[in-house]
C-alpha cells in the first residue's frame, strides 16, 4: 500500500485535497473506530461554519455554494451522531464514564439537542442526508474505477475488494431520487465554472482546519472525513467548467476517504433512525 501511495503522491497548488506523504503508519478504521471521547470541538466547528463555509446572502446567484455548505453541515450532523453512537455503546457496555465524558451521557438527549428539527440546528436531518446522497453519487461515478481497482493485488488487498464488491452493486447507488441532489448542485455549479476555484480553497481549509482539533482520534477520523467529502466532491464538479473529474486520475488515498466517509454516514443514519424510531 505505501508504494502506491507513494508512486500516487503529487502536490497540487490548487487542488481539491493535500495530504503527507506516505509514512510506515497505517491506521484500520475497523481495529480504530470512532469513540465516545468527551472532546467538545465546539470552537472548531463555529470556525468551519463561521471563516471557511461561504456567506450565500444570495441564494439565486449562488446555490451550488449553499449546497457546499449543506455538505459541510452534514459531516458535522454525521459527527454527532457518531458521537451518540458512542455514548449508546458505552451504555449498552456498562462501560463508567471518565470525568471527560460526564458532559454528555443520555444519547436521547443529545440526539434532541444536536440532530433532531426541534434542537440547535433544525436542518441537521436534512443536511445529513443531503451529504450523504452527494456522496453515494460519486461513489456511482467512479464505480467503474473502484471495481477496477478491486481486480489489481497491487491495488487493493483480497479482503478489502471482497467488501467492496457488494457495496458497488447495492441498488441505492442506481436510485434516480439520490441523483436529484447532486444534479442540481452539479448544474448550478456549471452556471458558476469560474468560481469554482472557491470551493478548492475552502475543501483544503476544511482539511487543514482538523489539526486544530485537540483529540488524536477525532483528528484522525475527521481528516478522513473531510478528505472524503473533498473527494466526492471533486468526483462531481472537479473537472473542467464544473463538469465531474476523470475518476482514472484519483488515488487511492482520495478513493479510500470517500468510500470510508460513506460508510460513516452510513452508520450515522442507522443511528439517528433508532433514534427516532425511540
Amino acid at each position: 500500500v505505501k508504494d502506491v501511495d507513494s508512486t500516487e503522491f503529487d502536490f497540487e497548488l490548487d487542488g481539491w485535497a493535500r495530504w503527507d506523504m506516505p509514512t510506515d503508519d497505517y491506521y484500520d478504521m475497523v481495529q480504530f473506530p470512532e469513540d465516545y471521547t468527551g472532546y467538545d470541538g465546539a470552537e472548531v466547528w463555529n470556525y468551519i461554519h463561521n471563516r471557511i463555509c461561504f456567506s450565500t446572502s444570495n441564494q439565486q446567484q449562488s446555490a451550488w455554494k449553499a449546497d457546499f455548505n449543506k455538505a459541510v453541515s452534514g459531516v458535522h450532523s454525521m459527527i454527532s451522531a457518531q458521537i451518540i453512537r458512542g455514548i449508546q455503546d458505552r451504555i449498552e457496555s456498562e462501560e463508567d464514564f471518565s470525568d471527560d465524558e460526564q458532559k454528555w451521557t443520555d444519547p436521547a438527549v443529545e440526539f434532541k439537542r444536536r440532530l433532531s428539527p426541534s434542537g440547535e440546528t433544525p436542518l441537521a436531518l436534512e443536511n445529513l442526508y443531503f451529504c450523504y446522497m452527494l456522496l453515494l453519487s460519486a461513489v456511482r461515478a467512479a464505480k467503474d474505477r473502484l471495481l477496477q481497482d478491486a481486480g489489481k493485488d497491487e491495488a487493493m488487498d483480497g479482503a478489502a475488494a471482497d467488501a467492496l464488491r457488494p457495496v458497488l452493486s447495492e441498488a441505492l447507488l442506481e436510485d434516480a431520487d439520490i441523483q436529484v441532489a447532486s444534479g442540481k448542485f452539479v448544474e448550478s455549479a456549471k452556471q458558476d465554472k469560474d468560481s469554482l476555484w472557491e470551493a478548492r480553497m475552502r475543501s483544503r481549509e476544511l482539511q487543514r482546519i482538523m489539526n486544530c482539533v485537540q483529540c488524536n482520534k477525532c483528528r484522525l477520523h475527521g481528516k478522513i472525513s473531510m478528505m472524503g467529502v473533498s473527494t466526492a466532491l471533486k468526483v462531481l464538479i472537479g473537472g473542467p467548467s464544473g463538469k465531474g473529474a476523470d475518476v482514472t486520475g484519483l488515488s487511492r488515498v482520495e478513493l479510500a476517504s470517500m468510500m470510508v466517509t460513506l460508510s460513516k454516514f452510513s452508520r450515522a443514519i442507522e443511528t439517528c433512525r433508532s433514534l427516532q424510531d425511540d
